[in-house]
């Protein structure tokens, strides 16, 4: 991992894009959700760069580049169908 991302407290919850919205979670766009996971990605990234859950600290980072490859993939397809 290169950069680290800004410092968050480390018991700050991912942010959510619908906070304050009227939309319907049942009813979110593909890209509406897709912004929604990268950013709980994101949370998760700096929490595991801030030292939270040290012995989950590889698998969690595992984790994380699945889900960012995950969401690659899916933001292809988006815009490609």
């Amino acid at each position: 991992m290169s950069a680290s991302p800004p410092e968050s407290p480390p018991d700050a919850q991912p942010v959510d894009p619908r906070a304050g919205g009227d939309s319907d979670p049942n009813t979110l766009s593909t890209e509406d959700l897709l912004l929604q996971l990268r950013q709980d990605r994101l949370w998760l990234l700096r929490q595991i760069d801030a030292g939270r859950w040290p012995h989950w600290r590889l698998d969690l980072a595992a984790l994380e580049r699945e889900l960012g490859l995950l969401l690659d993939q899916a933001a292809d397809r988006s815009v490609r169908g």
